[in-house]
């Protein structure tokens, strides 16, 4: 069940550009705008179907993103104006959960099925300091450094992630959270159910 709600929730927005490119301008929107509530959705860490392009990269600079669509993402009106930003004919429609998040469900929902197959033999779950390592800590790094390099804060220099470390420390992250999370939910299932003794029948 929740693999299942994992492949739907990473699923919907890949119907999302299908939906624009089609002219279901309407249905698209009723998948681009909920997904704004839980993903920034910038479309330069977003990827692109039926483009020129898969990304358009932001840089330092005129990045691709902008030689592409006019949107300066170095300022605060271009980073409003490149959430919403949804694609066209020529650049393609956006996909509606960016490249970080779609790489940690999906990592998930597969190790979710992996889990499943194995789960006889693989009933622990992993260490927490393992967890931490390969999980946290890459993420951690690629998404803090960002951050910090950045306004408002930019107490670091520039840096812009590329869509592979996105994906690779996002899938990391998936496959910490899934070898950690499914062991604890099959061992909280499989603990034997106490039998409540049934009431007593009241006397006539």
């Amino acid at each position: 069940m929740i693999v299942g709600m994992l492949l739907v929730y990473v699923g919907l927005p890949f119907l999302a550009p299908v939906l624009k490119k089609a002219g279901a301008d309407g249905l698209a929107q009723a998948i681009y705008q909920p997904y704004k509530f839980v993903c920034h959705t910038y479309a330069f860490r977003s990827f692109f179907l039926f483009g020129e392009q898969v990304v358009y990269a932001r840089g330092e600079g005129e990045g691709e993103f902008e030689r592409a669509t006019g949107i300066n993402p170095m300022t605060p009106a271009g980073l409003f104006q490149a959430r919403d930003f949804q694609g066209n004919e020529r650049v393609g429609y956006k996909v509606a959960l960016c490249q970080r998040d779609i790489a940690i469900y999906l990592s998930i929902a597969v190790n979710g099925m992996i889990f499943a197959v194995v789960r006889r033999r693989a009933s622990r779950p992993i260490p927490w300091l393992l967890f931490v390592l390969i999980g946290v800590l890459p993420i951690g790094l690629d998404g803090f450094s960002q951050l910090l390099s950045q306004p408002p804060l930019a107490i670091l220099p520039f840096r812009e992630s590329t869509w592979h470390l996105r994906v690779l420390t996002g899938a990391l992250f998936g496959v910490g959270v899934a070898w950690l999370a499914f062991p604890l939910i099959e061992a909280s299932f499989a603990t034997e159910p106490r039998v409540l003794d049934p009431l007593p029948k009241p006397n006539p």
